[in-house]
């Protein structure tokens, strides 16, 4: 099993907050007006960064239901997916999950396929997403995974900003885990 520790809970929050995190009036991709901005892609892209999210939700995959495989929508979702499966692959216990990526648009060459990667029909999965507002894209990767036969057991994301995300899962019958809150980031 993955072994974090508090204070490796504390470091990618600090991390966060370091380079990810902006005090700034913003539209967010739901069209929300926001107090503050976040792009988690800065500490998703530093190999600490990257090494702690990984560990962290692998961690929280651990000690809830099982799944087979691990995805979300492309864009947002793909660092956060390789960080867990490179997390995965140092544990005999979790190297066979598998990871894939939702695409917004069915792709018009090759075998025209909208999701990528490790994932078939028949699959328990989580959906991960880097930071969720209304839950609107993941949504999408919900119904796109269940619409291939999948079934979503969990959705986790690195931050919740607590803007509705979390009740809009909870009608899905999906409860949002998050690594971090609005709260956490003291907002």
């Amino acid at each position: 099993m993955t072994q974090v520790t508090p204070a490796d809970r504390q470091a990618l929050l600090n991390l966060i907050l370091e380079v990810s995190f902006e005090r700034k009036e913003v539209t967010l991709a739901s069209g929300k007006k926001s107090n503050f901005y976040l792009d988690l892609r800065q500490t998703l892209m530093r190999p600490k960064g990257v090494s702690l999210a990984g560990r962290l939700v692998l961690d929280m995959l651990q000690s809830g239901p099982p799944v087979d495989a691990v995805g979300g929508m492309a864009v947002g979702a793909v660092p956060l997916v390789s960080a867990v499966l490179a997390a995965a692959a140092n544990d005999p216990a979790t190297d066979s999950l598998l990871g894939f990526f939702v695409r917004k648009q069915k792709k018009e060459h090759g075998l025209t396929k909208q999701i990528e990667g490790g994932f078939s029909t028949g699959q328990t999965v989580a959906l991960v997403e880097d930071t969720t507002t209304t839950g609107g894209s993941t949504l999408d990767a919900v119904d796109l995974v269940e619409a291939a036969g999948g079934k979503v057991a969990r959705v986790i994301c690195l931050v919740d900003r607590g803007e509705g995300a979390s009740e809009a899962f909870a009608k899905r019958g999906v409860s949002l885990e998050a690594v971090f809150r609005r709260e956490d980031l003291a907002i």
